[in-house]
């Protein structure tokens, strides 16, 4: 039986696309991550390969573009949703401060673990090891944080699309430092981000004025086509080719703030806002695609066995640990006592995969079991699960309290005197 012939491709594809859908529903009634009923599905399409003898598949190539396209996607996605405004600003940077140092704390503590607990493991790739551990999963969180109250679900959006952004960016800083060559320090480094700004402000400007001009209907593709060739060609160019991608969602989310005064006579702003429409749909879609085909693949490519082992557990569960009692500090600082579920919200998925993926071959430490990755991944979707189940019955028992009281205050009501 030949599982990977082309019609049979075309109705494992199909099926996936549904399944995906179903997972999606059934996330929303549970609070059951649907990342990892992908996972779980990848495995035991992994199995059922296997079964069937179909001969090996190397997956990891088309995990790596499945991973950069929808990293795109997802980061596009959210930059959509950013409504830049005065009274946003408190949020925006208590956001951008939690998710940085979250990030860079967690980090650290991480590759503390790895460089103490694992074999041959340098500093420098205890660092490279740990960042991806430490960058939030918007992939996760923003279909996930959707039933919150607006103010926690515009935090986790602010916290996740910071935490994505920032960790690739530290993550390919941490890369260059393995070569002298390419290495030009922090000063380099802020002159190639200030230079990444300016292009993605020239770029976004741009497309939107050439974009709102095209009469064709057929042009969204072209539009991620052009966005998806300005991300190679930065990344060819050693410029942080994801700032590209964010500027131009906030721009064109928020174009009566960037088209100001002579500005704004160039913007045909009801053609500009349908495209604006028109492509936050079809980035929902092909991210949603993306997002499904890269779990599954990647539930193909993992060994299940390696999370029975105990010193992958260990590790794990220590890295688990420092993750939340960062968090924890971080939270109450920043947001008072009110932190619950926001604590427990805090899951590693895709992004975390893609870079694990993209570690240097001089950097890679042969005692490195993949499965910590698993299990971070599965303990933080866990753990992110109880805290949104628990939150939705207190909230469904404040409901009913507050309805109780109502109906108490309209049965005992006092008689007036017409009465």
């Amino acid at each position: 039986m030949e599982i990977l012939s082309s019609y049979n491709l075309i109705i494992e594809v199909s099926v996936i696309i549904i399944l995906s859908f179903l997972f999606n529903g059934i996330a929303r009634k549970t609070n059951i991550p649907s990342v990892l009923m992908l996972i779980v599905l990848g495995v035991l399409l992994q199995f059922g390969i296997n079964y069937f003898n179909a001969g090996s598949v190397n997956f990891l190539p088309i995990l790596e573009i499945l991973g950069i396209v929808g990293l795109i996607m997802i980061v596009l996605e959210a930059a959509l949703e950013l409504k830049l405004k005065r009274e946003k600003l408190v949020p925006i940077l208590k956001s951008l401060a939690i998710a940085l140092i979250g990030l860079l704390g967690s980090a650290w503590v991480a590759a503390l673990i790895l460089y103490n607990f694992i074999p041959e493991m340098t500093m420098t790739s205890a660092w490279l090891y740990a960042t991806p551990l430490s960058i939030l999963s918007s992939a996760i969180i923003i279909p996930s944080v959707s039933g919150l109250s607006n103010s926690k679900k515009e935090f986790h959006v602010y916290e996740s699309t910071f935490s994505d952004i920032m960790g690739i960016m530290m993550f390919y800083f941490l890369t260059g430092k393995l070569d002298p060559a390419e290495s030009s320090g922090i000063i380099g480094f802020s002159g190639n981000l200030l230079l990444t700004v300016a292009i993605s402000l020239i770029a976004s400007y741009a497309i939107i004025l050439i974009f709102q001009k095209i009469k064709s209907q057929v042009k969204l593709f072209l539009l991620i086509a052009v966005l998806l060739l300005l991300y190679a060609v930065g990344k060819k160019m050693h410029l942080s080719s994801l700032i590209i991608i964010l500027i131009f969602g906030l721009v064109i989310a928020n174009m009566k703030l960037f088209f100001k005064g002579q500005l704004s006579k160039f913007l045909q702003y009801e053609k500009a806002h349908h495209i604006y429409h028109e492509l936050h749909t079809i980035t929902a879609e092909t991210a949603f695609v993306v997002r499904t085909f890269f779990f599954v693949v990647f539930g193909l490519t993992i060994v299940v066995s390696s999370l029975f082992n105990f010193d992958v557990a260990l590790i794990s569960c220590l890295i688990l640990a420092s993750i939340y009692v960062i968090r924890f500090v971080l939270l109450r600082v920043f947001l008072g006592k009110d932190i619950i579920p926001q604590l427990f919200i805090a899951p590693r998925g895709l992004i975390t995969v893609l870079l694990f993926y993209a570690i240097p071959a001089e950097a890679q430490i042969t005692t490195f079991e993949p499965g910590i990755l698993l299990f971070v991944i599965i303990g933080t979707s866990l753990i992110m699960t109880a805290a949104m189940i628990y939150d939705k019955k207190r909230n469904n028992k404040a409901v009913k309290i507050a309805n109780g009281r109502k109906v108490e205050n309209v049965k005992f009501k006092a008689p007036s005197i017409d009465d």
